[in-house]
């Protein structure tokens, strides 16, 4: 299937993972464009015009998050990550923390620092595009509230207790495939499953899940079908809205 919304390949090279935006070991990156198309369908698919408060339930390194925010930052209100893993949840909130014009220059100095140590022209490079990203947040509409969260993805309890304060009405996630990263957790084998009725738990009425899988389709046990789906390379993607 093609494109519908991302329809016109950019030059996402400022956003590439382990540049400006953190990596880790063990956290997979996400494609940037695929990342934009998915907000841009699940927007569509809750409708209206207000910002959408946005939810990674299973965020690892905050990437997709944080990528998404920084293209989009005038169509979203709030940015929430939320993981059963400590250190995903450390690392998402370094990433989050660049949805700021301080968080951004912050970083930039870092880079210019590590450049001059090393004498690597790519830390320079790196750190001019840090300075790039902090002019297209601040002219998009500034700082964006963000916060990450220790959460089990299949405990609804623990996620109503996460996403108190201003409960999402987009989530989107890129759930483990078993390469880089796993699920974890007393409730890991319930899967896709377990998470979708987790999550859309939680979510308020006419909000959305978008669901992300390496696969021909997201595979959902139960009575329970997506709204939406399509697939673009090698990932499947589910859109389940909240009935009203």
């Amino acid at each position: 299937m093609t494109y519908r919304h991302a329809v016109e390949p950019r030059d996402h090279q400022d956003l590439a993972s382990g540049s400006v935006l953190h990596s880790a070991l063990g956290f997979p990156a996400f494609p940037v464009r695929l990342a934009s198309e998915i907000f841009q369908r699940a927007l569509a698919l809750r409708g209206g015009d207000e910002p959408a408060a946005l939810w990674d339930p299973c965020c690892g390194s905050g990437y997709l998050l944080t990528v998404t925010a920084l293209l989009h930052r005038s169509r979203i209100a709030s940015v929430l990550a939320t993981d059963l893993d400590p250190e995903a949840v450390a690392l998402a909130g370094r990433n989050l923390a660049l949805l700021s014009r301080a968080g951004l220059n912050a970083r930039a100095a870092d880079l210019r620092e590590r450049a001059g140590r090393f004498g690597k022209p790519a830390y320079t490079k790196a750190a001019q595009a840090a300075g790039r990203l902090a002019d297209a947040l601040q002219a998009a509409g500034g700082d964006l509230p963000h916060a990450a969260r220790q959460a089990d993805v299949f405990d609804p309890a623990q996620l109503r207790q996460a996403v108190a304060g201003r409960i999402p009405d987009i989530a989107i996630t890129d759930v483990p495939y078993g390469e880089q990263a796993h699920w974890h957790g007393p409730s890991a084998a319930e899967g896709v499953t377990g998470m979708v009725e987790a999550v859309t738990a939680v979510l308020p009425q006419g909000g959305v899940l978008a669901v992300t899988v390496r696969g021909r389709k997201v595979v959902v046990d139960g009575d329970r079908r997506p709204d939406a789906s399509f697939k673009i390379g090698t990932r499947a993607v589910a859109l389940f809205r909240i009935p009203a």
